[in-house]
């Protein structure tokens, strides 16, 4: 066909180079066996081969969210764009995947509690919080009040997966969690880099792990 630009087609040959390339390209021997499959589909979400050095992660967090996840834990997430990155077919327990950032009572509560619509959303986790895996893409005020939570003896999630984005607050959160991760198993991105592509790509790498296991 005249005109058509060169480039590949094939699905298969995409996906097969695609992570050929991140594998070659970034730096994963320093992770966790787990984390590395989780940060070859971060970078895969985002571009960035140079991100695998700017995670942080405690040794046990791939064990922790698998077992949540077959577990049938829920995935609470802090904005619809993460909630609608989540493969929902590959989860491996039909696990609920949800956030409550466009609740009724949510603006309310924002105003009652003095900030943001996505720190007050979190609140609303609560009777879900126990054992849940969290996956926090956007706003880093979600992360500081899920923080402040558990710091006043809020239950604790299975899992804490932390990629807020931004210049304002972003690298400040994701520092006191990797500093001070309250007995939570967590993966985070170092710095103002982050975003709802990455937290929902972490959820979905866990998943394809959390069905491997169950083969």
């Amino acid at each position: 066909m005249s005109g058509q630009l060169r480039y590949e087609r094939d699905p298969d040959a995409i996906y097969a180079q695609s992570f050929e390339t991140v594998r070659r390209e970034a730096r994963l021997d320093h992770l966790p066996e787990g984390v590395q499959h989780v940060a070859v589909r971060l970078i895969h979400a985002c571009g960035m081969p140079e991100i695998s050095d700017r995670l942080a992660c405690s040794a046990d967090i791939a064990d922790a969210a698998i077992d949540a996840m077959r577990g049938g834990a829920p995935v609470l997430c802090d904005c619809e764009m993460t909630a609608a990155g989540v493969i929902r077919r590959i989860l491996p327990a039909a696990n609920q995947v949800f956030a409550t950032i466009n609740a009724d009572e949510t603006p309310k509560l924002a105003e009652t509690l003095a900030t943001t619509r996505s720190a007050a959303a979190v609140e609303l986790w609560r009777p879900h919080l126990q054992g849940a895996i969290v996956a926090i893409g956007n706003a880093p005020t979600a992360l500081f009040h899920l923080l402040e939570m558990l710091d006043a003896g809020a239950p604790k999630p299975a899992a804490i997966l932390g990629f807020p984005v931004g210049f304002v607050g972003a690298a400040e959160s994701k520092a006191e969690l990797a500093a001070r991760p309250r007995g939570v198993p967590f993966l985070a991105l170092r710095g103002r880099k982050g975003g709802s592509a990455m937290a929902s790509a972490a959820v979905n790498a866990l998943s394809v792990l959390a069905r491997a296991r169950l083969q």
